[in-house]
């Protein structure tokens, strides 16, 4: 049956190239947007980048508050703070966990959100759902998606490679998600957009091709990723769900997240599902796993830390971290000896 309707909110002006933070200030008037402006930013956020920013900003109103973690302590806290200097407009200016705080405040006081993205770990640089701790099982919420986004690659490209490589790892990812997708589809007969789903297909196919030109041209590599984080939130802001880039591998590195909370990175963790998934489907996981290789992404449960029994554990449950989402993983998840033979069989342990 066709729902009342279908609300897609894409960003107004997507800003890429090298040095634009110098032109912040012509950006916001080209976007009639009114201060006071509340600059969310994070602690390791280069000093060279802020006062760039806070030049560019300095003929208007503005407030900074740093925050630490993507958890609803820190949300609490800059969404009070955003309410009493009477914010309209709010920036987020950092990594994924300062995007996803700042999005969620906006969303949560109903203000412009824009996104200025200092490393391209992950598509949450333009997707309207954040992931913020202390709400349940780590899964997205929805959030305010950016009016604008200003990808400056002359500082994405300086960000530490490991965020970089987290990049490729999430947005590979969605050539799994968009199968899981489709499968359930068919099963539950789940909405699903060929659209949305080819746009999501193909920043993953993008990713892909990152992994050989990121040793030999860094910043042409991190451009074409960037685009493809782009257009993977936005295939999410059309489809009104995470669908077209969060399947089933989603669902092990969530499940990964639960087990051993800080092992690993977002992306490096949805790498290894990105394996073990594409074994599940039938589909080249030595290739996959091979690209990843080739740019430094761990492919294997030694690389990140866990235990061999905690990747058996994790494939497990993950079909339980969202039931209502149907995957490959199908209602009852994997047995424990499936999911030990997926394991060694893909290399993730040995």
């Amino acid at each position: 049956m066709e729902s009342k309707e279908h609300i897609i909110d894409l960003p107004k002006r997507v800003y890429i190239g090298n040095d634009l933070i110098s032109s912040i200030r012509e950006y916001l008037i080209s976007l009639n947007l009114s201060d006071p402006f509340l600059v969310v930013t994070g602690p390791i956020v280069r000093m060279s980048i802020t006062s760039k920013l806070f030049d560019s900003l300095s003929n208007f109103k503005y407030e900074v508050i740093e925050v630490k973690s993507a958890d609803i302590e820190e949300v609490n806290h800059v969404e009070e703070f955003a309410k009493q200097i009477k914010a309209n407009v709010i920036i987020g200016v950092g990594g994924g966990s300062v995007i996803d705080v700042a999005k969620y405040v906006a969303f949560r006081i109903d203000k412009e959100f824009i996104s200025i993205p200092t490393a391209p770990s992950h598509d949450g640089i333009t997707s309207p759902f954040a992931a913020i701790k202390g709400m349940g099982k780590p899964i997205s919420v929805k959030a305010k998606g950016p009016l604008s986004i200003i990808a400056d690659i002359q500082i994405l490209s300086t960000a530490p490679r490991r965020l970089i490589n987290a990049g490729v790892g999430d947005t590979i990812g969605k050539f799994i998600a968009v199968r899981d997708w489709k499968l359930a589809s068919k099963i539950t007969g789940e909405y699903y957009g060929d659209y949305t789903a080819s746009l999501a297909l193909l920043s993953a196919k993008h990713a892909l091709s990152c992994t050989k030109l990121l040793n030999k041209d860094l910043r042409a590599g991190v451009r074409i990723l960037t685009e493809a984080l782009i257009s993977s939130g936005v295939a999410m802001g059309m489809a009104g769900s995470t669908r077209p880039a969060s399947g089933s591998e989603h669902l092990f590195a969530h499940a990964i997240e639960m087990l051993y909370p800080g092992k690993g990175l977002h992306g490096e963790l949805v790498a290894i599902g990105t394996i073990l998934m594409a074994y599940v489907h039938g589909i080249n996981w030595r290739k996959i796993k091979k690209a990843m290789k080739r740019v430094g992404l761990p492919t294997n449960a030694k690389e990140v830390g866990i235990p061999e029994e905690g990747v058996i554990k994790a494939l497990t449950i993950a079909h339980s971290i969202r039931p209502e989402r149907y995957t490959i993983l199908g209602d009852r998840g994997l047995s424990w000896s499936s999911a030990e033979k997926i394991a060694r069989e893909t290399g993730v342990i040995s």
